[in-house]
């Protein structure tokens, strides 16, 4: 074994994170490790990184006790991990960030930055990366940061390699780039634990897969021999059947939001679609497509240069977030922990903050017991794992802290709802739920914009596609015309090769562009 945890476990005010915890890495292995949100297993990852310190238990790492005093001390002893929040210093450089306090010296003294930049273009370009060392890590998007952490966590001379959700913000394409690093990592003296909710992926790199629940070890499986129904059952203790699925729209729905000629100075450029009542609307397309700049734009985050936007037919200038939600449109960013959450703040503050001038309010005073009855309904209706409504946001695990970003914007009963990357970072029974509830949604009508890098998710559950490719729609496809191979088609597409998309209710046959 190269790694070991024997009978870990851990406690916090109220909740008992991990109990006689167990694992087992061997030499030269993937270990996929899964569980549902909640399960413990990022509390696991901070234990064998140094963040936190067990209380029960002890780790090995190649036969010898291993006690690891903090991250630091974690890296000196081999041990690298990539956190699913980003650990970043966003207004420091790439290579900055992936060298930080290993920095080249000149003179003894002064930071030696062109030494440092080319050592960082060289890890870059050994390991296939789409990054400039030059560029600010505050600048770039989310795929792309995530990007800059597998970076640094590859420039230690590491043992073992912990992930913990390293693709849940790439795309098909990125997704292999990074599961050839792993292949390229692994020797016969490393090992690799792998967290990760996309069941697909699991078959793809993993030798094996230890399941945990409620703090607690499951069971190991090995991974050519096991269907993944075998482990979802394991996490979730119950089936999961997989079949929510969006009920046809029915013909002659009226028009609820209609975009023409949308174009923004940064990216998109004449962007152009329909959104129906009880539609779910899916946008696919590669990073950096512009799939997100169109949410952005549609709620007044990003300036828009030209173009309409009309609600049922009545033409709107939106220029802030707040003034979309006057017009009853939510957003939800892919970036929920600085646009979707107030980490410092209680469950029940952020459920329904956004709310309390509208719902919460009598001649002036605000009702405590009303808004917490309402919180309450919710986390029980949503499944939020939290000891109660008072529980700090920070101290949630990435599934439930998206899932009181839901939360929040069913309170304030929107009309249009945008769900940027809605199942990021969120275990496979959560995202049925989720499923369900987008399902739920659009049954009452409410009309929803789906953006997702999972293509699954996207031919599943839209009614419509929207296609994009550098900043410009390059395909309108109905359900039934929707398939893996026609979407990457034309999210593959440049925007010179479609012709215009004058009629955004035209399929891709309609216009010409299949």
């Amino acid at each position: 074994m190269l790694l070991e945890a024997r009978g870990v476990g851990k406690n916090f005010p109220g909740v008992r994170a991990l109990q006689d915890m167990h694992i087992e890495l061997r030499h030269g292995e993937v270990l996929a490790l899964v569980g549902e949100n909640g399960a413990g297993k990022s509390t696991l990852m901070k234990l064998l990184s140094g963040i936190y310190t067990p209380d029960d238990g002890e780790f090995f790492l190649d036969g010898r006790p291993l006690e690891v005093s903090s991250p630091k001390h974690a890296l000196e002893q081999g041990i690298s991990i990539i956190h699913q929040e980003f650990n970043l210093m966003p207004d420091l450089t790439v290579a900055q960030n992936i060298f930080i306090g290993r920095e080249p010296r000149s003179g003894g003294f002064f930071l030696g930055e062109r030494t440092l930049n080319a050592r960082a273009k060289e890890l870059i370009d050994r390991l296939h990366l789409p990054l400039d060392p030059r560029q600010v890590v505050g600048s770039l998007t989310v795929a792309r940061q995530q990007m800059v952490e597998i970076a640094k966590a590859l420039s230690y001379d590491a043992k073992v390699l912990i992930m913990d959700e390293p693709t849940a913000a790439l795309n098909d394409a990125e997704v292999q780039v990074l599961h050839d690093l792993i292949r390229r990592f692994r020797r016969p003296d490393t090992g690799v634990i792998y967290i990760s909710h996309r069941m697909h992926e699991l078959k793809a790199i993993t030798d094996r897969i230890t399941v945990i629940r409620d703090g607690r070890y499951v069971d190991t499986l090995d991974t050519p021999t096991t269907s993944m129904r075998e482990v979802i059952a394991r996490m979730v203790g119950r089936e999961i059947t997989g079949e929510a699925a969006p009920e046809g729209v029915r013909t002659g729905r009226e028009t609820v939001l209609s975009v023409r000629g949308l174009s923004t100075k940064a990216l998109l450029r004449n962007v152009s679609f329909d959104l129906q009542e009880g539609e779910i609307l899916g946008f696919a397309g590669l990073m950096g497509a512009g799939r997100t700049e169109v949410a952005r734009a549609l709620v007044g985050a990003d300036v828009v240069e030209s173009g309409t936007i009309a609600l049922r037919g009545r033409p709107v200038r939106i220029s802030s977030p707040a003034e979309a939600a006057k017009h009853r449109i939510g957003y939800l960013s892919e970036d929920r922990k600085h646009l979707g959450l107030l980490l410092e703040q209680d469950v029940n503050s952020n459920v329904v903050l956004s709310s309390i001038r509208d719902l919460f309010q009598s001649f002036g005073f605000v009702r405590p017991k009303a808004m917490r009855e309402r919180s309450t309904e919710l986390v029980s209706s949503l499944r939020i794992r939290t000891p109660s409504i008072d529980q700090t946001v920070k101290n949630l695990s990435g599934g439930n802290q998206q899932k009181v970003v839901i939360a929040k914007w069913l309170v304030k009963d929107c009309d249009i709802l945008i769900f940027d990357e809605p199942t990021r970072g969120i275990d496979v029974g959560a995202k049925e739920e989720i499923y369900r509830l987008l399902n739920e949604l659009a049954g009452r009508g409410k009309s929803i914009i789906m953006i997702s890098s999972e293509l699954p998710e996207v031919l599943r559950m839209s009614h419509r596609i929207v296609v994009m490719s550098e900043g410009r729609v390059t395909g309108h496809l109905s359900a039934d015309e929707a398939t893996q191979e026609s979407v990457m088609h034309y999210a593959t597409l440049r925007p010179d090769e479609t012709g215009p998309q004058e009629n955004p209710d035209h399929s891709a046959t309609e216009a010409g562009v299949r």
